[in-house]
């Protein structure tokens, strides 16, 4: 079980963002100030941060720079603020994600387990003793950057790979073109995020050359990945 450190001194939305990553299996710690955040993460250990910039007694980007003087694990950064050069600071002191305030829980709790996914190699995909992720029809070997399908490779682009492999380690999950370019393509590169929809037509249509429909469209919210 993973733990999340949640520091924030909005208590309600602390509190409820704990509540969201209890139910997805989550350990949590709530700080509600900077220093008893530092405190707590000495303690408490965690496999990720969340901190929000504007905290009292100490500010979140000093404690950012705290855990980063001891500590590689994840940091996801909250502010109010919609502002270019916070989010610059921020990953410039090390943060992994920036999120603005306000936010559907639901889509941090999926942020988080992007991070945790990339920092440990944590999936939610099913996994074979070798490591290799099958879902449905097909069959993917992460380390090699290959996807099969009925042991025939698919030529796949990196970031086809990379979109392919994200979906099916979050079977089921709907993610909008933004948190899929997010996670896919990052948040520090710079690009259209029209790509995504570009790229999910490519899969789809190599997919469909199988007879493959994994990929649905849910009108107005984004994409999932279903193999039922």
């Amino acid at each position: 079980m993973s733990g999340i450190l949640v520091v924030d001194d909005e208590k309600e939305l602390a509190d409820v963002l704990c509540e969201y990553l209890k139910v997805e299996g989550f350990e949590t710690e709530t700080a509600y100030d900077g220093e008893e955040g530092a405190v707590l993460f000495d303690s408490f250990n965690p496999d990720l941060c969340v901190l929000d910039i504007m905290l009292p007694k100490k500010n979140g980007i000093e404690l950012l720079k705290e855990i980063r003087e001891k500590s590689t694990v994840p940091v996801i950064m909250l502010s109010a603020k919609n502002g270019e050069m916070d989010k610059v600071i921020c990953l410039g002191a090390g943060a992994d994600d920036y999120v603005t305030k306000p936010f559907s829980p639901l889509e941090l709790v999926a942020r988080v387990k992007a991070q945790i996914r990339r920092h440990t190699g944590y999936s939610e995909g099913a996994k074979s003793r070798d490591g290799q992720i099958k879902s449905g029809a097909i069959r993917i070997k992460k380390e090699s950057y290959e996807a099969f399908i009925n042991d025939e490779l698919l030529e796949l682009s990196t970031k086809e790979f990379e979109l392919l492999l994200f979906l099916t380690e979050n079977e089921n999950h709907v993610f909008s073109k933004e948190q899929l370019y997010e996670n896919v393509w990052g948040i520090n590169e710079y690009g259209d995020i029209g790509t995504v929809a570009v790229h999910i037509k490519k899969l789809r249509d190599k997919l469909s050359m199988y007879n493959l429909d994994y990929i649905k469209t849910v009108w107005g919210v984004g994409y999932k990945y279903v193999t039922v």
